[in-house]
């Protein structure tokens, strides 16, 4: 995870799991742009009806976030939104034009006293707030709510969109569990990721290939580890995978051939961001093998 950094000109925001979007008010229309500029008002009209009391040569730029029944940001709502009324809110975070009137060269609490001075926050729109509150306690805040993590900014910053200047910076809480080695695919170091999964019943079930989280040293370490358990025979019950999923994460037949299975008996814990809604995981990370788990006994705790 990364460090934080600390000092008065920094102020914290929670880190919103969501989609990137700019909303821009021109000519007396909203327009709700994706990351790559794709228009997003097909999807989220109601939000562009939302905001047209914003005035002309306006623009906002935020986080689009599905919350859930206890009103934290979850992307796996968002992936699988249906309708209005399933808890879609824009959280604005920063305003480069206002009106007509170019604020990207301001700092950024000039730019936050603009925003919240036109942003109603109602309805599917909000406004992500800053705090200036002690690190430590808003770390310890953020994790005992079961949020994803928080995001730094300098308060005297200017908007410099799509660089990466140090203005901002983000911090993960993960989550880790132990994991069932099902597989891995070789590499010139022995492994280039593993493949795990977890027991439902007498099943195991495939959740990941993870590749993040290995130096060489522990890659071969690794490997001289689990290759005495290969087998022919795949031992994931849910293996191949129509799709590789939006994430990439799915395991297909193609991808399947890249593998080297072993018999279900070594144990990883590994550390990650969520469960999605295909029981997948996202944004992996190896943090070591475990000798003292029954596999048998390795089901999804989260």
């Amino acid at each position: 995870m990364t460090k934080l950094p600390e000092g008065a000109i920094w102020t914290w925001e929670i880190k919103l799991d969501g989609w990137r979007m700019e909303v821009v008010k021109t000519g007396g229309r909203v327009t709700l742009y994706s990351r790559r500029g794709k228009s997003f008002n097909a999807q989220f009209g109601y939000i562009a009806r939302a905001l047209e009391y914003l005035p002309d040569e306006t623009v906002i730029d935020g986080e689009l976030v599905a919350v859930d029944e206890e009103g934290r940001p979850s992307f796996n709502l968002l992936q699988n939104f249906r309708s209005e009324e399933s808890g879609i809110i824009y959280y604005a975070f920063d305003i480069p034009i206002h009106n007509g009137n170019e604020l990207m060269r301001r700092p950024l609490f000039q730019r936050r006293e603009v925003l919240r001075s036109v942003i109603r926050a109602e309805g599917h729109v909000g406004i992500s707030e800053a705090s200036d509150r002690p690190l430590a306690e808003m770390l310890k805040f953020t994790q005992a709510h079961g949020l994803e993590g928080i995001v730094a900014k300098r308060a005297d910053s200017s908007y410099q969109s799509g660089l990466r200047t140090g203005a901002w910076s983000k911090y993960r809480f993960h989550r880790s569990q132990e994991f069932v080695i099902g597989g891995y695919v070789p590499s010139h170091l022995g492994i280039d990721s593993l493949v795990v999964g977890v027991y439902r019943g007498k099943n195991l079930y495939y959740a990941a290939r993870v590749r993040a989280g290995f130096i060489p040293a522990t890659r071969w370490q690794v490997f001289e580890t689990i290759k005495h358990l290969t087998t022919m025979k795949c031992p994931f019950v849910n293996l191949p995978q129509k799709e590789p999923g939006r994430w990439g994460v799915g395991l297909t037949a193609e991808k399947m051939n890249e593998c080297v299975w072993l018999k279900p008996e070594a144990v990883a814990e590994i550390e990650f961001l969520e469960w999605t809604g295909e029981d997948h995981l996202r944004h992996t990370k190896f943090i070591r093998l475990r000798d003292d788990k029954n596999p048998r006994q390795v089901v999804r705790e989260i």
